[in-house]
């Protein structure tokens, strides 16, 4: 067995230019850890905002990445969930254990999920953070239920044109804000009602919702505050506004959360059911070989995709 793999790394933060393809130490899972044979990684928005920025829990040099689909190569003690040769997706630890853009990583046991066995490594890896956090805003904190009107803000991004999915599959009315070219694409994902943001002031065009989930970040917190009906919540994924909007929501006796996605063995069950059921299935924007991560960053930044982008780390 190889003790050395290729990676995708930084010693210094940056553009995309800063990531390089380097050779590694193949990584040991610790107790109640697995290692996983990543054959694809999905890239979300906080890659890019980790690689720019060194956070205070963050030292260089770092290898990205969050979304892994794989197979299990090694567990370690404890393990009782998978043995080698399974094949899983989930999410790395969230914000601490980055390391997906990589020939192998490693992570709890229980960050994972068995791969639905119609879904390919490269759309498998499209899924884990961004449907966690799809899910985890919707249904853990705001209880959303059949017959209920959900927002969604940035409806075809990453974690939207998943939460249109998972609050179509709970029996929700979805409204969604995106532009008019991204409409067609909303509508066949189940989308009831769509604005375009550029035209339209959707706080002024949208009334009596009952959640309002905010992937934008700015003042869009704050605005959709309009938008509730009195027992109605808005769910900020985006904590850095979260004082501003937590204050509005109090001032106004309205309800306001802000969350950062965890690693939930639950929660990648319940989106690989609805992956089985043909409820939820991830838009591919881009798949580049993990040597052209920088590349996948420069397309990543536009802020212009529909869906995710993934790396396909095995050449499969």
């Amino acid at each position: 067995m190889t003790t050395k793999m290729r990676a995708v790394s930084q010693d210094e933060v940056g553009g995309p230019e800063v990531l390089k393809l380097v050779e590694l130490d193949r990584p040991e899972p610790r107790a109640t850890e697995i290692l996983v044979r990543v054959h694809a990684a999905g890239l979300n928005p906080t890659d890019w905002k980790h690689r720019a920025r060194l956070w205070d829990f963050e030292s260089l040099p770092f290898v990205l990445g969050w979304d892994v689909s794989g197979v299990v190569e090694q567990v370690a003690p404890g393990v009782t969930l998978w043995e080698p040769g399974d094949e899983v997706f989930g999410m790395l630890p969230y914000p601490y254990g980055a390391g997906a853009f990589a020939e192998y990583a490693t992570a709890p046991a229980r960050a994972f999920a068995a791969k639905p066995p119609g879904l390919d490594h490269v759309n498998a890896a499209a899924l884990p953070l961004a449907a966690l956090t799809a899910w985890q805003a919707l249904v853990d904190t705001a209880h959303l239920e059949a017959g209920q009107r959900v927002l969604i803000h940035a409806a075809a991004g990453g974690v939207g044109h998943l939460a249109v999915q998972i609050a179509k599959a709970r029996g929700a009315y979805v409204i969604g804000t995106a532009s008019t070219p991204k409409h067609a694409f909303l509508r066949d994902l189940g989308a009831d009602e769509l604005v375009d943001y550029r035209e339209t002031d959707f706080a002024a065009a949208v009334r009596d919702v009952d959640v309002a989930l905010d992937a934008v970040g700015g003042d869009y917190g704050v605005r959709s505050l309009d938008t509730l009906k009195p027992s109605g919540i808005v769910v900020s994924i985006l904590p850095n506004k979260w004082q501003e909007l937590s204050q509005a929501a109090a001032g106004r006796g309205l309800r306001a959360k802000a969350m950062l996605v965890e690693y939930d063995h639950a929660g990648m069950q319940a989106v690989a059911a609805l992956v089985k059921a043909g409820r939820l299935r991830p838009e591919i924007a881009a798949v580049f070989p993990l040597e052209q991560a920088a590349k996948a960053h420069e397309l990543g930044e536009t802020n212009r995709t529909t869906g995710k982008i993934v790396l396909d780390v095995a050449g499969s």
